[in-house]
Parts: structure tokens; C-alpha cells; sequence
């Protein structure tokens, strides 16, 4: 699943008009970037939930996905119901197995074919080292595993595997995703890793000038936009 119904607020005025998992980066979408990435790690369906300008997320991902992809599309209608509720509600098309979701606002080189097929517990996160936005990090990584405790902790990268039971006390409606993480972490139910690659949060106009003058710089260059 790609997360991409946020509304972009401090992207603004760019995502007036254009979402923002449509910006480019290197000449490219960040949509598309996820598509090529993660059929080429194997995936064969891919759920994308929308709801801010939803109707360029759909056309654009019908046209950037690789031939043999297939898409469903996840309509949160004017309000976006964050990420927990978000993929709460497009479990009926992720089905009763581990999934994979990603932020549509990153990029990254991470190689999705890495990924657990199915967690220990009920989630695996990849996080990644404390950018300068995000000094304090998000979860301690300790031995393969997350938790909340004292300390200085990594950031969540926005990637994850995750079993559908995470959401079964949930229901329908707008929350968010953390809560739910750091309950199962406190059950030991959270195994992550340590990802040292190349990895940015598309948050900013600055930092999405950042990330677009890196992909340029390293020639890492989709041959589609």
C-alpha cells in the first residue's frame, strides 16, 4: 500500500494544485518512483488511498504503473482519515496476509525485496538514522526490536510490514498509526531494522529541493516521469 492522501500543507502553494506524491523528484513522481520500486521487488497489487486532488493520484498511477501491476484505489473522500485509519479501511483489498506499506511522501533507494514476508510479531519497521528535522527519533531499536523507552531512538522511515490483526479492535474512521505501534511495542510484538541508505522525508519545499538536487547529483535517474 502507498499512503498518499495527505494534503501537504507546508509543501503549499505546490500542492494547491498538484498532490504531493505527484511532485518529481529527479525528473520523476514520487509515485512513480514507489511503483517501479515495488514491482520490481516482486509486488504484484499495490492499494493507494487518496483523498486530497484524488482524482490526478488515480489517473497518474494508471499511467506510471509497470505493465503487469495491478492498482486499487482507496477513496477517503474530502478528509483524510490519517495513516491507521487510512489502511484500516483498505484492508478488504490487502487481504488477510502481511503487507507492505510506504509513505508516498518519501523517497528512498531501500530495496523492498528486504523486506520480512511476514513479522515476528505485528509489525516490522524499517527506520532509519535522525535527520536533521527530526533530532530525537521516533523508536528505540534494540536487539531486532522497537520500543518506546528512554533515550535517543531512530526515525521511522515510513516503511513497513504489518500484519491486518494490528487493526482488528479498530474501527472505522480517522486515526492515526503511532498509537497502535507503540501498544504492540509494549507487547514485544515490533521487530525493525537499522536501514543506512539513502532515504528522505519529502515534508518541505526545502527539503524536497534537498532530495531532488541528491537524486540529480547521484544520476539516480528514472528513464519514466
Amino acid at each position: 500500500m502507498i499512503l498518499a492522501a495527505g494534503r501537504g500543507e507546508r509543501l503549499r502553494p505546490l500542492t494547491d494544485t498538484t498532490p504531493k506524491p505527484l511532485l518529481a523528484v529527479g525528473g520523476r513522481s514520487l509515485l512513480g518512483w514507489h511503483l517501479d520500486a515495488l514491482a520490481a521487488a516482486g509486488i504484484g497489487e499495490v492499494v493507494i488511498n487518496h483523498a486530497w486532488l484524488g482524482d490526478q493520484i488515480r489517473a497518474r498511477a494508471r499511467e506510471l504503473a509497470p505493465a503487469g501491476l495491478r492498482l486499487h484505489f482507496s477513496d477517503e473522500g474530502e478528509a483524510a482519515l490519517e495513516t491507521g485509519g487510512g489502511i484500516r479501511q483498505a484492508l478488504r483489498w490487502l487481504g488477510d496476509a502481511p503487507f507492505l506499506v510506504v509513505n508516498g511522501d518519501i523517497w528512498t533507494d531501500y530495496p523492498f525485496a528486504a523486506l520480512p514476508a511476514a513479522p515476528a510479531g505485528l509489525a516490522h519497521l524499517v527506520m532509519v538514522d535522525n535527520p536533521a528535522h527530526h533530532p530525537g527519533g521516533d523508536f528505540i531499536l534494540r536487539d531486532g526490536r522497537l520500543d518506546t523507552g528512554d533515550g535517543t531512538g531512530l526515525t521511522f522511515s515510513g516503511i513497513g510490514v504489518y500484519r491486518p490483526q494490528l487493526f482488528a479492535d479498530c474501527a472505522p474512521g480517522r486515526f492515526p498509526l503511532a498509537p497502535l505501534l507503540r501498544e504492540a511495542m509494549a507487547r514485544g510484538e515490533v521487530s525493525g531494522e537499522h536501514y543506512r541508505g539513502a532515504w528522505f522525508d519529502v515534508g518541505t519545499r526545502e527539503r524536497l529541493a534537498e532530495v531532488d538536487a541528491w537524486v540529480r547529483r547521484h544520476a539516480v535517474l528514472g528513464e519514466r516521469p
